[in-house]
């Protein structure tokens, strides 16, 4: 296994543990029989076929359509390739995840890992089979190894994924910090840049009335900065009292990992009895 995702196992592995020290990991409250067996197979699947799968058709057909360009970009500064992968992917994804909120196939796509009743590092992977595999910003990942900018993407992988990890953990590590007054700067910095768990779940917030809770927001996955830039961003510095999807019915579990393939029936027609005559 590569380095960085070992370093990716051992942040999980980390937080996971904490979690479990820490009020529950394996057992959530308001989790149900389906969310451990989704959580399982969207992370399993996702680590095991759908990415090694994109990043290596994405290397195939670069090498097809431009193949005197491997490696060609090997040699540009670190900080241009940083910034290349926080346009292409980081960027990218959060098009791609506000997208998934307006659009309703898309959404059925996404709304399993809102499906949750908790925040917790399990859900972190937790999406229906085909919703990486059309992620663009993955595919974009795929290109820029093959110009040559694979060794930024290890280092910039490990640092995203400790930064989502830790946004979705039910220990929110940035709690502590806002009760410090000296600290209000700094955070007032921070949560404008990367996702926080103040900030991220009020994304997986059930109620809107709430005041917290901004479902139709806080996209960022590691920059948070993309919702400041575009107009999606609310900073609160408090957490949603529930979390889960509001006002839609409950998905099986085989519906959320394999729609379109499999369907929920839809709900029986109730007959409007007609006026006496």
């Amino acid at each position: 296994m590569k380095p960085e995702y070992l370093l990716i196992v051992g942040i999980y592995l980390g937080f996971a543990i904490a979690e479990a020290l820490g009020g529950g990991f394996i057992r959530r409250p308001g989790q149900t029989r389906a969310d451990a067996f989704v959580e399982l197979v969207s992370t399993i699947t996702l680590f095991g076929l759908t990415q090694p799968a994109i990043l290596l058709t994405s290397a195939a057909l670069c090498g097809w359509l431009m193949p005197g360009m491997a490696g060609a970009w090997a040699q540009l500064p670190i900080v241009a390739q940083v910034a290349l992968f926080l346009v292409a992917d980081d960027m990218m994804q959060y098009w791609w995840h506000r997208l998934s909120h307006s659009v309703p196939w898309l959404y059925s796509l996404h709304r399993p890992h809102h499906n949750a009743a908790y925040m917790s590092v399990r859900i972190v992977y937790r999406n229906n089979l085909f919703y990486y595999a059309l992620m663009p910003s993955l595919w974009l990942s795929g290109v820029l190894i093959y110009l040559g900018l694979g060794w930024v993407y290890a280092g910039y992988a490990v640092v995203k994924m400790l930064v989502i990890i830790a946004a979705h953990s039910h220990l929110p590590w940035d709690a502590p910090l806002y009760r410090v007054r000296a600290l209000s700067p700094l955070m007032w910095l921070v949560e404008r840049t990367i996702s926080t768990p103040a900030t991220h779940w009020a994304h997986h917030g059930k109620h809107k009335a709430d005041g917290v809770t901004n479902y139709k927001g806080n996209f960022g996955n590691l920059l948070f900065f993309w919702d400041v830039l575009f107009g999606t961003a609310k900073i609160t510095r408090r957490y949603p009292g529930a979390i889960g999807v509001e006002g839609m019915n409950d998905v099986g579990a085989t519906e959320q990992l394999l729609w379109p393939l499999v369907r929920s029936a839809p709900p029986a027609a109730v007959a409007t009895p007609k006026p006496a005559r």
